[in-house]
């Protein structure tokens, strides 16, 4: 995870200053000094994904000095917001914010993906990260306080062993389905249209577990309205620090955390990917960023292409192997 400082004033306008002129653009491309740059988000207005491009664009529209427009792109786990991408002009006029299940899980999730990763989608930067927290509700008895406990309860309960999450291949679905899996428990997977009707159901026991980002459960765990029995990083969230990790409890195939990154259409040149990279680093250490991030239990985080290429790559092979290995799939 990267940790930027903020720079100087005098450094931060020398990189933006040669940022600024290849987001824009020259003139020959279509794009007059000053034109809108676009973030398209997969994601509907105020959810996590859209807080997260619309701080952004607050920050590169201030050292930028252009416009700068979240279009929400909603539909089919942000395929669409893909779409979208894939018809705009790869001339840096048009990002996207997405998570990285775009790129690193999707391909062997989706019977008909849409769209060729690796051709449609030059990465950027990564932009934020967050680790989820694993929930129970009331549908659990209160002597459940941890993976183990949960895992015995479900052998023992099979007909009311059943998880919910914001949508089919999505991180908080593939956490307890590995779960599951691996305590070889056929539990009940229940889709919601994102996680606030999930938290709903989870508080009124209509459904027993529930995988979201730490920043929807943590308050609910603090009023005892749900216990949170793990978090999925390596070590303890700071966000819930009395909260064990599932490689704390003994899980350690349960590690992984949720991401988002910015794309670039795939036909944009690696210098315009670099430039933009520059921008977006410059932007996630300026601190009212980074801490409304916190505020959502999110790190604001960036890097270069390369970096995050590389994330997606080393991604890939453990997912493929499980969605294959479990027959998860959606159409």
């Amino acid at each position: 995870m990267t940790n930027l400082g903020l720079s100087r004033r005098g450094g931060i306008c020398g990189a933006f200053a040669a940022a600024t002129l290849t987001l824009i653009g020259p003139t020959r491309n279509g794009l007059a000094q000053g034109a809108p740059l676009r973030i398209l988000s997969g994601a509907s207005p105020g959810s996590i994904p859209d807080v997260i491009a619309r701080r952004y664009a607050e920050q590169l529209a201030a050292r930028l000095g252009r416009p700068v427009v979240v279009e929400n792109r909603g539909g089919a786990a942000g395929r669409v917001a893909v779409g979208a991408l894939r018809q705009a002009p790869a001339d840096g006029s048009t990002l996207l914010l997405g998570a990285g299940a775009v790129a690193s899980i999707y391909p062997y999730l989706f019977r008909e993906l849409g769209y060729d990763p690796d051709a449609d989608l030059r990465p950027v930067s990564v932009a934020a990260e967050a680790t989820l927290g694993l929930a129970v509700g009331p549908a659990v008895p209160a002597t459940v306080r941890g993976l183990n406990e949960l895992r015995d309860w479900t052998r023992a309960n099979p007909a009311v062993a059943n998880f919910g999450s914001p949508g089919v291949g999505s991180l908080p679905h593939l956490l307890p389905a590995k779960l599951f899996a691996e305590a070889g428990v056929e539990a009940t997977h229940v889709p919601y249209p994102g996680g606030p009707p999930a938290v709903a159901d989870l508080l009124a026991g209509r459904i027993a577990v529930l995988a979201l980002p730490e920043g929807l459960l943590r308050e609910h765990h603090a009023a005892g309205r749900l216990r949170v029995l793990a978090t999925s990083g390596a070590e303890r969230s700071p966000f819930l620090p009395a909260v064990p990790s599932v490689a704390e409890q003994g899980f350690r195939g349960l590690v992984m955390g949720e991401w988002f990154g910015f794309f670039l259409p795939g036909g944009a040149s690696p210098v315009l990917a670099e430039s933009t990279a520059e921008a977006i680093r410059q932007a996630a250490a300026d601190p009212a960023l980074r801490a409304a991030f916190n505020t959502m239990a999110m790190t604001a985080v960036a890097g270069t292409p390369a970096a995050m290429r590389g994330r997606i790559a080393q991604e890939r092979p453990a997912w493929q192997a499980f969605l294959a290995a479990s027959g998860i799939r959606a159409d």
